[in-house]
């Protein structure tokens, strides 16, 4: 799986970097025909209030999965946007399963 990610006008570091491609890493155990992803991390600093958003594109033969979250921290949005990803996939494996 090709991963790319973007953050969006702020430089990232090696170690979120990994901790992304790990999760993601994850993702194949559940659906092995991921082609690529895309991670968007952006901030968003509404009301004093600094979120971090998550936004994760997984392309799959015939579809393509969008998740996005937001929270405090970019590795908790990134925990609950993969926990979101693996219930789709596993959707989509079983109406491949289905065919």
């Amino acid at each position: 799986m090709n991963v790319v990610i973007h953050p969006v006008n702020f430089d990232v570091s090696s170690q979120l970097t990994d901790f992304i491609n790990k999760k993601l890493k994850k993702l194949e155990t559940f659906f092995d025909k991921i082609i690529d992803a895309e991670v968007f991390l952006k901030l968003d600093s509404q009301q004093h209030v600094k979120d971090k958003i998550v936004e994760i594109k997984l392309h799959v033969p015939g579809k393509t999965i969008f998740v996005s979250e937001t929270s405090k921290t970019f590795e908790e949005s990134t925990d609950t946007a993969i926990g979101t990803m693996s219930r789709q996939l596993k959707k989509q494996k079983e109406k491949v399963k289905a065919l």
